[in-house]
């Protein structure tokens, strides 16, 4: 072997370099005995009973491949939201599907949109599939209808739209949302991405499933890591035109879901007095949350989600990254988002009541010390 040879080595292709890993939010906090884990937007009520049992009663099944097709999923969601299951696919989590789109629509010279404050994955599975992400600023951290449509070129293939947003927790109303797919030219698929849609309460307010089922370019995800309590379980799925779905169906693994994610998935679904209870509990810790904060004296952006983004000033001692390394040594676990270009702020999960209050007592001890 000579030695120009024996230097070789395989190079990722262009690009692969130039994404940036995504870096969860914290969980733990060394040292701490007692920990309020309120950095990623988890339930606090937990799945439903019957998507535990569910889960149970799939362990004598371990050595067998799982349903490639996850019919009895997708027939559980049909059921739920009077869906034909052949519109839908399912995902190892909605991420997956995000990427899937990417991968599947999108190639070298094509660009990908999404806006300033967006889910990280966007970025991502643009960069993944070879193409180049374009950001659409936003106006007081809201998407912008006409700033998206002024990023689109001849060279856009899809447009990512979180509704409502992470990690602000604004939304568009739907009417907006109807105008952006209008100006959208139609070989430019749009994605409504509805992770957090369940616990939207506003009345101008729709996830776009029937948008999704009459557009031949609109799509919609949804997960199960939300207010169904199984992000362990990791579940996504999507509803959309038939010839996406085909492409989707041609690239995904063909056993992407485990048989335990298929059972748990199709019982949580269908367990909607376990959902309205997390959507009560939400709307009333959300609320106070947000008064509790804005009592101490920091601005919140108002949130449909289950979560607050809390704005710090850049004052020495009173910075949200001094904020954050108080509330962990307290036991209380929040998100920074800095990568999300929002060095000053921290996303709040609404969590228990004892972890709600434990968060608040923590941050009230925070600026008490910072001379509020």
């Amino acid at each position: 072997m000579s030695a120009s040879s024996s230097a070789l080595r395989p190079l990722p292709r262009p690009g692969v370099l130039a994404i940036e890993a995504y870096v969860p939010g914290k969980s733990a906090a060394p040292g701490v005995a007692r920990i309020h884990k309120l950095s990623s937007n988890e339930t606090p009520l937990g799945p439903s009973p019957r998507a535990v049992e569910a889960l149970r009663a799939e362990t004598g099944t371990l050595a067998l491949y799982p349903d490639g097709s996850a019919a009895r999923l997708r027939e559980a969601i049909g059921a739920r939201y009077g869906l034909d299951p052949a519109r839908i696919v399912c995902g190892a989590g909605s991420d997956e599907l995000l990427t899937l789109l990417a991968l599947a629509f999108v190639g070298p010279g094509d660009e990908g949109i999404f806006c300033q404050h967006g889910f990280l994955v966007y970025r991502i599975a643009i960069l993944t599939a070879g193409g180049t992400p374009v950001v659409a600023p936003e106006t007081d951290l809201t998407a912008d209808v006409d700033a998206i449509l002024a990023a689109v070129t001849p060279r856009t293939r899809i447009v990512y739209l979180a509704n409502p947003n992470n990690p602000t927790g604004t939304y568009l109303p739907f009417d907006e949302v109807r105008r952006l797919h209008a100006g959208l030219p139609g070989n430019v698929l749009l994605v409504l991405d509805g992770a957090y849609a369940e616990y939207v309460r506003a009345n101008d307010y729709s996830a776009g499933l029937e948008m999704a089922l009459e557009a031949a370019n609109v799509v919609m995800t949804r997960t199960f890591s939300k207010i169904h309590g199984l992000a362990a379980q990791r579940i996504g799925w999507m509803v959309g035109p038939e010839p996406v779905v085909d492409a989707l169906n041609r690239i995904r693994g063909p056993f992407n879901l485990s048989a335990g994610a298929i059972a748990a998935g199709a019982a949580a679904i269908a367990d909607e007095a376990h959902v309205s209870a997390a959507v009560a509990h939400n709307d009333e810790w959300l609320a106070w949350l947000a008064q509790e904060v804005e009592a101490l004296g920091l601005t919140v952006t108002p949130s449909v989600g289950n979560f607050l983004l809390v704005h710090f000033p850049d004052t020495p001692g009173r910075t949200a990254e001094e904020a954050d390394a108080h509330l962990t040594r307290a036991g209380v676990i929040v998100r920074r988002v800095a990568a999300y270009g929002l060095p000053d702020a921290l996303r709040v999960t609404v969590g228990s009541a004892e972890s709600n209050r434990a968060f608040v007592e923590a941050l009230t001890g925070f600026l008490r010390g910072a001379g509020a």
